[in-house]
Order: structure tokens, then sequence, then C-alpha cells
């Protein structure tokens, strides 16, 4: 049955996209270059300049108030045979292994109001990753849902409203896309978004470290390891969003639903019980005379219902349970709080460099994004017209994982996180390096190889060092 949905949804997607492509051969096309983000228009939507041909297979029209774009995804990664001195339950497995993970995205949206607009996705994600997604807290492959269990069979991934509430007579430059139908904005505005939505889709974004598509690949380089952000097992949640900006700064915060258990794909719906507040303010100021960059300063605090890690210990010790178990508690609400610092500053009109921080409180289990409580990573995005290949795009990064006392010594007793356990534990930090080059093959096609190299995985100096290949297809339509 799976096998005959995913064929209907191929089927649906290739129809909306051609029929979507006879429309919007009658209207304007939309050009692919990002217009400047502080750029003044003096009209309101007012459709970009012609310029180069778009990135992707179909046009679509600017002036139009309606939105359809679809997007497909295929990674391939491989590993060698690895050194290991044992294997536990939710370790990444030694031997060499192959796993093909494919996720399709269909982007629609429509306005209906001036400054309203309804935004619906829906989204397949099959395949698996290597090791079905355990055994390491920087996962190779951010693609991946980290329950294969679901299956490919379509979803609802957004499915909310948007708001534009202005205040200010200017405007700036948009990107039209399936974020956003607007042209222009108002310099100073504040928007509302309310309904199902991913946090990483508006909070901790990176102009060169964010974009699984186009860019790396590794769950603590595309996005802040030390960020525990509310989602279901799929990586979306329920929630608003209130943001306002001004041309040189913005401030967002989103209150949103978290899992009724730790990688879960039910939410707890009583947000008396579980609910999450995210906090995140951002800076647009250059720190290199004429270049541009962004400072944004993240703050979160995760209610739900989370063991505590020094708890599971004692219990394990005094004999009550066979192994530290951090779920082996009743009902109750906890707190996890933490915090983030995100940076990215051009140094050339081709070279941008970028770096994260992120620290978490490491008594209470990590619940949702992975099993990390301080991550630092740092690297750079190079643009290919650096060698006259303008669609083209490289990078590099190093991210470092570490855990808490109490998260270390929870693995080394045997007890088991949702992605992490070896059964024994020599403590060390996972240490990440990733590459990648990124070439434009034709119209909305793309092909990337990928390299990441991995000392410590899942923080255990008896495993490893691994070396992860990758090569991946991107379609944009």
């Amino acid at each position: 049955m799976r096998r005959y949905l995913f064929h209907l949804w191929i089927l649906l997607l290739t129809a909306m996209l051609l029929s979507h492509a006879a429309v919007c051969a009658q209207g304007q096309p939309q050009t692919s270059a990002k217009p400047p983000a502080e750029a003044a228009v003096n009209t309101e939507d007012a459709p970009a300049p012609e310029a180069d041909p778009p990135e992707t297979f179909f046009p679509h029209a600017e002036a139009s108030r309606f939105w359809l774009s679809g997007q497909a995804n295929i990674i391939f990664q491989w590993h060698p045979a690895f050194p290991a001195a044992y294997t536990g339950a939710q370790s990444l497995r030694p031997a060499a292994e192959h796993a093909t993970s494919r996720l399709l995205t269909l982007f629609t949206g429509a306005r209906i109001a001036r400054n309203t607009e309804i935004l619906f996705d829906l989204e397949s994600a099959g395949g698996r990753g290597i090791s079905d997604a355990f055994g390491l807290a920087g996962f190779t492959n951010l693609d991946v849902v980290r329950n294969p269990e679901l299956g490919a069979t379509p979803y609802i991934a957004r499915a909310l409203i948007h708001h534009v509430i202005p205040l200010s007579h200017e405007r700036v430059a948009a990107t039209r896309g399936p974020f956003g139908l607007a042209t222009s904005l108002p310099a100073r505005r504040l928007e509302i978004r309310v309904g199902k939505w991913g946090m990483v889709d508006f909070f901790d974004l990176n102009s060169v470290g964010s974009d699984s598509h186009f860019q790396f690949l590794n769950w603590t380089v595309d996005n802040n390891g030390g960020y525990d952000y509310a989602a279901d097992t799929r990586g979306y949640t329920v929630g608003a969003i209130l943001e306002y900006q001004d041309r040189r700064w913005g401030l967002r915060f989103a209150e949103a639903l978290m899992p009724r258990v730790a990688n879960g794909i039910d939410f707890q719906w009583n947000v008396r019980r579980a609910r999450s507040e995210n906090f995140e303010v951002e800076l647009r100021r250059g720190f290199l005379p004429r270049r541009d960059a962004t400072l944004r300063l993240l703050a979160y605090v995760n209610h739900a219902n989370m063991g505590v890690y020094r708890e599971a210990i004692a219990d394990f010790l005094a004999g009550r349970t066979p192994l530290p178990d951090i779920q082996a508690h009743p009902l109750q609400t906890t707190v996890k709080y933490g915090f983030g610092v995100n940076l990215e500053q051009a140094l050339t009109n081709w070279l941008t460099a970028f770096g994260r921080f992120g620290w978490n409180e490491g008594r209470h289990e990590s619940f949702v994004y992975t099993e990390v409580n301080q991550a630092v990573v740092f690297g750079a995005g190079v643009a290919g017209k650096l060698w006259r290949r303008k669609y083209d795009r490289a990078g590099a990064a190093l991210a470092i994982n570490a855990i808490s006392g109490d998260h270390r010594r929870y693995l080394a007793l045997g007890g088991q996180g949702f992605l992490l356990g070896d059964g024994r534990l020599t403590y060390g930090r996972e240490v990440i390096f990733e590459g990648y080059y990124t070439v434009h093959l034709w119209r909305g096609a793309f092909g990337s190889f990928l390299l990441q190299h991995i000392n410590n995985p899942g923080y255990n100096r008896d495993r490893g060092p691994l070396v992860v290949p990758a090569l991946r297809l991107h379609l944009e339509m």
C-alpha cells in the first residue's frame, strides 16, 4: 500500500507542476538573483528586475496570488568498516554499510488578503540513514526521519497563516518563495504566523550553514546541536510566532507544542504539561568595512515529560532498574533551557564565514533534536562565481559536540537515549569535519559530493574514527 501511495504522490506532484508551468508561462518569470535585504522600493510588491534564468525547471510568476513549487532531494551515503571495541543496541554499526534517503516536498501558498497568506506543504520522507540514524549525536544526514518505521506515506509538513502588520510606509525588497509570497515588505513590521511549521524554518538560520539541499548534511553543522528545539519526530511543531522586523534588527518569539515522549510523533496538546518558549534577536550589522554580517542570539525554555539523568543513575545503583532508564519515572513536567549564538560574516563577495555556539543544561534528558549539551561549529561557504560557475557552491566546516557529566555517566553505565547507547562509554568529544561541492547541472538540477570525517562517534573513544562520503541529487521545480 505504501508503494502505491508513493507512486500516487509522484504523479500528483508531476501533474500539478506541469499545470503550474502552463499558467506561469503567461506571466513574468521569477529572477533567481536574491535582491539585497536593505534595498528600498517605491511600489508595493513590485516585480524584481529581469536577470539570469531561474534555478528551477519551471518559472514562477512574480505577480501571482498563488505559489506552487516542488523539491526532490536524494542522498546516498556509505561508510567503510571502522574499528569498534564493542557495539550496543543503538550504536553506529561498525561493518561497512550504505543507505539512501529521499525527501519530496510540494509547496503551495495563496494570498487571501493584502497582507495575509496561507501556506500549505506536503512532504514524503522515504529511504533510511546509515544505522537507522543511531549512534551519532551529529548524524550524517539531516533529511533522515529519526523513526524509519514511519515510512514514506505523505504527510502535512506545514500549514500556517502568515499575516503582516505594516509599521512604516517605506518598503524593502523581499525574495518571493514557499515561505512568503510578497516581493516587498514594510521596512518596519510585525509578522504573525500560526499553524504547523518547523522551528528552524525561522530560528537559527544561517545563509551558508542551514540548507541540507545545497549545503552541508550533518545535523550539528546545518543546525545548532545544542538547540533542543520543539518538534515531532519529523521535525515539525504546532504553535505561533510573533516577529518584529526593522531595517537593521529583528526580534522573534515562538510558543510551540512539545511531543509527549522523547523523539515522539504525537504532541502533548495540554500546554500546562508541555510547551516551548523560544526567543531570538537578530542584528544585521557588518563587523568588517563594507561587508554584511548577521548576529543571532537565541534562548529557549522547554517544558515536557523529561527524565533526570542523575535520578535514573540513582535508581540503577539502588537496584530499582536493571539499567539506567531515563524514561522510568512517573508523568511529570520538568524544565530544560539553553542558549545559542549564530554569526555569519561576509569576507569577500564570494566567501562567507559562519559559526555557532550552543549550550543547554545537561541535567534533563535530551528530548527532541539530538543528544548534545554543548556544540561549537565554524566554517565557510564559497560562491562559485569565483571560478565563473555562478550557481555552484562549496563549503567546509568543523563541529565539536559535548555532553554533560551526568549525561556521559548515564551512557557509560549502559543507559540509552533516543539516539545513543553503546552499552559502555570511554568519553571523548565528538569531532566532525564536513566538506561539500554542489554543481549546477542543468536548470533545476544540482549534484553534490560530500565527505564527513568523524572522531569519537557517539562520544566514544573506543569506536571510530570513520569516513562517510555521500552523493546528493537535488531537483528544484
